[in-house]
């Protein structure tokens, strides 16, 4: 197992990097190759993923965003590849944050992640990223019909509500929340 790499970025493709170890140059799958400058001198953390058709190593800046990506893989139905698209458009921090807050609409919005994988993942991680057993995970899908029952329409509902993690919240803290966003848009 390739634990962590230490090198130079060569290139950066659209969602890899190559790192010139000295006597090797890794092809690597990372989330957000734009953090990385081609001629860089970095530590990635990497973890090597072993299929019957294909052996790759998927990498990140810091050990915290590749320990969430072990947990995300082992959530049924998410892959590596899965995995790291998702966390391509969002940070470590607010993926612990949707988690917590059971913020389903949140997840839905991450590349390759549907209604049926975000609960997933909330079922599976929920305690083991954000330390204990919080908020409903109800909550979110009540107030976007909430909010559609006042006329707002779908689009900008799931835009707001993905912004909003309130972790041990109420529906109508998340509602309140939700609302003083909308009227800031209008």
């Amino acid at each position: 197992m390739i634990y962590r790499l230490k090198g130079t970025i060569l290139e950066l493709q659209p969602n890899a990097v190559i790192i010139d170890t000295g006597a090797l140059a890794y092809f690597v799958y990372v989330a957000r190759p734009e953090y990385f400058e081609v001629g860089e001198t970095v530590s990635i953390f990497t973890h090597q993923v072993v299929r019957e058709d294909e052996i790759y190593l998927c990498g990140f800046r810091y050990a915290i965003d590749r320990d969430i990506f072990l947990k995300l893989i082992t959530v049924k139905g998410i892959g590596p590849k899965t995995a790291l698209g998702a966390m391509s458009s969002t940070t470590g921090e607010e993926l612990v944050t949707a988690i917590s807050a059971n913020n389903i609409t949140f997840l839905k919005k991450l590349p390759g992640i549907g209604a049926k994988a975000a609960a997933q993942i909330i079922l599976d991680l929920k305690g083991q990223l954000t330390g204990g057993d919080k908020g409903n995970p109800r909550q979110y899908e009540e107030v976007r019909d909430a909010l559609k029952q006042l006329g707002f329409r779908v689009g900008e509902i799931d835009k707001v509500l993905s912004t909003i993690n309130i972790v041990n919240g109420q529906s109508e803290d998340i509602l309140k929340e939700a609302l003083t966003k909308l009227r800031k848009t209008k």
